[in-house]
């Protein structure tokens, strides 16, 4: 029982960072929540291999991103990952039309250019820059050097300057 406890006290505070990059990875509601449910049973059952003191956040988002590459839609078509509208929108200034237009048509342009990324780039961008993930968390939730983390991000957001420029 203590272990389940332990479990839910580390894992459930992560539910809304993992929906958000689930929904990111799949495009699609339905198919988040079930790859959600998925990851925290995997995570639940793994629990023993979990090290105590060690990167629950990093741990959980790999067993996510796992789960999602070995799912049915993973390997055989990585879809685009647009950005969560609710981010968007409430960032915007709802002062006047014309500032509406703006900011909705900024907010298109930058959803376009992130579904335009190769999905190495934006899973790292989501990761960092919506997640607000440390370099060395993403290394592990994705099993890469930091340097790649590093070269990639760099990498996404200079295509990003590109293409909204």
């Amino acid at each position: 029982m203590a272990e389940r406890e332990s479990f839910e006290e580390l894992a459930l505070p992560l539910l809304d960072s993992l929906y958000r990059y689930a929904r990111w990875l799949t495009k699609n509601v339905a198919e988040a929540e079930d790859l959600v449910q998925e990851a925290y049973l995997k995570g639940f059952r793994g629990y023993e291999s979990f090290i105590a003191g060690s990167n629950i956040r990093a741990w959980m988002f790999r067993i996510l991103r796992n789960t999602f590459l070995t799912s049915r839609t993973g390997l055989r078509a990585i879809p685009p990952v647009p950005l969560d509208e609710n981010i968007v929108d409430s960032v915007v200034d709802p002062a006047t039309p014309e500032t509406n237009y703006v900011h909705r048509a900024n907010a298109d342009a930058l959803r376009r250019a992130i579904d335009d990324l190769p999905v190495e780039f934006r899973e790292v961008l989501l990761m960092c820059d919506v997640e607000g993930m440390r370099y060395k968390e993403i290394a592990e939730a994705l099993s890469i050097p930091i340097g790649t983390v590093t070269s990639r991000l760099l990498r996404a957001r200079a295509r990003l300057r590109k293409a909204l420029s």
